[in-house]
């Protein structure tokens, strides 16, 4: 690993991503740092989701580069460190399987090929489902739950993989308010432990409050990087005579390198 203590934890430079040919990332600059909370805003097709999937290697570059963890992202093997939510499609995916078992699923990058979950596995498991308030639906199908739950049971397997750096695909996309006020009360858990988040939202609705710092993306490029905005304001928002915005992040009082996010006070 090439990680100096100073290294963004996120760094894209110059990126381009086409589609079948058609451009939807045009020399797109990234930086983001440890512990920062950011949130990727813009109107749909404004290139923000292809955005999180360039970085976390979904989608090629045509240009440019990505470095995590000051690696460049051609080498990056340490996806322990990486979580991953994705836009709800179902955390069931059309397969029988309970809330517990999608949970486990997120201990593989930590696990030996085959090997059988351990109690520090274990938990990991039981203190995801905690923090995303799922503790006593552990057993249940996640057919049987609601879709702002499903899309907590995503939260939780990326959680129990224990990772520093967690990318977010607008999670709150369908969800009814009192699951979207409980996905801002657990990023607001992992914000105070240290976590670096990266979240694509449409509209921030409860996350408002959590974010330091707002990436606005039109027509594939960065059209403001700065103070956080108010969803009203995201449409007009545009660059004002500097190419990036980066203010050292004031809201939260967070720590450097992280253990483990899930890690309760004296859970």
């Amino acid at each position: 690993m090439t990680e100096h203590p100073n290294d963004p934890v996120v760094e894209m430079t110059n990126a381009a991503v086409a589609i079948a040919g058609r451009p939807v990332l045009r020399t797109v600059d990234l930086r983001v740092d440890a512990g920062e909370f950011v949130a990727l805003m813009g109107a749909n097709g404004s290139g923000k989701s292809t955005l999180v999937r360039a970085l976390t290697g979904l989608r090629p570059l045509a240009t440019g580069s990505v470095r995590l963890f000051g690696t460049p992202l051609a080498d990056f093997d340490d996806w322990q460190r990486v979580g991953f939510v994705p836009q709800r499609g179902g955390a069931g995916s059309g397969v029988p399987a309970s809330v517990w078992e999608v949970v486990a699923s997120g201990r593989l990058p930590r696990r030996r090929l085959l090997r059988p979950l351990g109690r520090q596995d274990r938990r990991a498991i039981d203190a995801a489902l905690e923090v995303v308030g799922l503790a006593d639906r552990a057993r249940d199908g996640v057919s049987s739950l609601s879709g702002g739950q499903q899309q907590r049971v995503l939260i939780a397997r990326a959680l129990a993989g224990e990772p520093e750096l967690f990318f977010l695909d607008e999670p709150t996309a369908g969800v009814d308010l009192p699951n979207q006020q409980v996905l801002a009360d657990t990023l607001a858990t992992l914000s105070s432990r240290g976590a670096t988040i990266v979240l694509v939202a449409h509209e921030l609705g409860p996350m408002a409050p959590l974010i330091d710092r707002a990436v606005v993306m039109r027509d594939g490029r960065v059209a403001y990087d700065g103070p956080p905005l108010a969803s009203e304001e995201v449409a007009t928002a545009h660059l004002d005579g500097h190419q990036h915005h980066h203010p050292e992040p004031a809201r939260h009082d967070h720590a450097p390198h992280i253990a483990s996010v899930i890690e309760g006070d004296g859970r």
